[in-house]
């Protein structure tokens, strides 16, 4: 068989013209060359800042090769809000900002592979011109409806507070109801927990930062949470399972709306101290627990919380409400050895002071054996020296008028100022001080 060159030749040069053409993903279209020019001066004109030029010449790309290329879109937004920014007549830029939400729905068509980054790139692009104008409010807000609906918790952090920020907007215009703020409030926190959750440390500050942002939001509608609404609307969602996500959006409801004596608080702190332990939320569970009379887990979940902070008064104060606990049980050395760990990381707490004179002041009948006045009142003068550590003077007052008599001290051959031991489980030395006399 014989091959023809001159026809081989002619079908290679064809082939590397359309290779050519459709280089790295471009479509030229039917005019080629023409395209290729357009392409040229449109780009160029952007670079050098002549917006209007570049419109006339990206128009005929639009119109002729509207796959060109997504560069054509993207440029082109860069191009209309170039033209707007330069824009004095309020109708003409507004035409302008039109062009570029048109030109996100026609890239839209046309790579609809990209659709869920283009409207997330609308939502962003309409709020940036529209933020302050009431009348496109619901419409800058159903765009951000539509991206959350495509993106959720892949959304950019700083659209999420965007788009809290259009229904905190058009909550104000009336335009919602406080169910759809709720409702919307809660879809975007917990795309931020999740975001926190895959963070990495030095992103995480970041997007707690627009967490607090998107709960300023809230705070600032002035919504009415309602604890039946949380209960009724979330509580069967936890239902159905420990989802830390949901339990947050329950957790910070009830705390905004005053709601933390509903056992659905209890439940929903649990779960996130179990997937994300904080001091905060241990502390809640601890106190929650104590004021329900459990006290065995109260003190756990106090240690917990103590484990949980480099705050050496938050750690002091946990061991004092551990010590208070135990001090209501009647372990009264138990107690003390909790006050005492409690100074060792502040010395300077009062409280760990005044409760430990409580425990003093309160073992009189304890401790007492009645053979010597003086040896039994001794306790109140360990309760008196605790108590002035703490600066509490009604104590001390309290405390020296049970201290032994003169005339107790005498009768016993001891004199003011000799040092005694004070018995029983208490066993400190104290300088021995008479009451005041009546």
């Amino acid at each position: 068989m014989k091959i023809n060159i001159k026809i081989l030749g002619v079908a290679f040069f064809l082939l590397l013209s359309l290779v050519s053409n459709a280089q790295d993903g471009w479509n030229w279209g039917d005019q080629v060359d023409k395209a290729k020019e357009k392409n040229v001066l449109y780009t160029d004109a952007l670079k050098a800042n002549n917006y209007k030029l570049a419109a006339e010449h990206l128009t005929w790309l639009l119109e002729n090769t509207p796959d060109l290329n997504p560069s054509i879109y993207i440029n082109g937004v860069k191009i209309y809000e170039g033209l707007a920014e330069q824009e004095k007549d309020a109708v003409k830029k507004d035409e302008y900002i039109q062009k570029g939400l048109q030109l996100h729905d026609t890239r839209i068509k046309y790579y609809p592979e990209d659709k869920s980054d283009i409207v997330e790139r609308k939502a962003i692009y309409a709020y940036s011109y529209y933020k302050k104008e009431s009348d496109q409010y619901f419409s800058v807000l159903e765009i951000f409806q539509k991206a959350f609906d495509l993106n959720g918790a892949k959304m950019n952090r700083g659209a999420l507070v965007a788009y809290m920020d259009m229904v905190y907007k058009n909550y104000l215009y009336k335009k919602l109801t406080d169910e759809q703020v709720i409702d919307t409030y809660s879809q975007i926190s917990e795309a931020l927990d999740e975001q926190r959750k895959n963070a990495s440390d030095s992103e995480r500050d970041k997007v707690d930062s627009s967490a607090d942002l998107v709960d300023r939001l809230l705070t600032a509608t002035k919504v009415e949470i309602s604890c039946d609404f949380v209960e009724e609307r979330l509580g069967p969602k936890l239902d159905q399972g420990n989802d830390v996500n949901m339990a947050k959006q329950i957790f910070r409801l009830m705390l905004k709306g005053k709601c933390l004596e509903s056992p659905l608080a209890m439940k929903a702190a649990s779960i996130i101290q179990n997937d994300e332990p904080t001091f905060g939320v241990a502390k809640f569970l601890a106190q929650k627990n104590a004021q329900d009379g459990n006290d065995d887990k109260a003190i756990e979940y106090f240690q917990e919380a103590a484990g949980l902070t480099d705050d050496n008064s938050e750690k002091a104060d946990m061991y004092v409400s551990i010590a208070r606990l135990q001090m209501k049980n009647g372990q009264k050395p138990t107690a003390r050895n909790s006050a005492r760990r409690a100074l060792s990381f502040d010395p300077s707490f009062k409280d760990a002071y005044e409760l430990i004179g409580d425990l003093y002041m309160s073992s009189f009948n304890d401790c007492k054996q009645e053979q010597s006045q003086v040896q039994d009142r001794a306790v109140f003068i360990a309760a008196y020296n605790e108590y002035q550590k703490a600066g509490n003077s009604s104590r001390m007052a309290a405390a020296k008028a049970q201290f032994p008599s003169i005339e107790d001290i005498f009768n016993e051959g001891k004199e003011e100022g000799q040092s005694i031991t004070v018995g029983c489980w208490i066993n400190v030395t104290v300088s021995l001080e008479r009451r005041p006399a009546n």
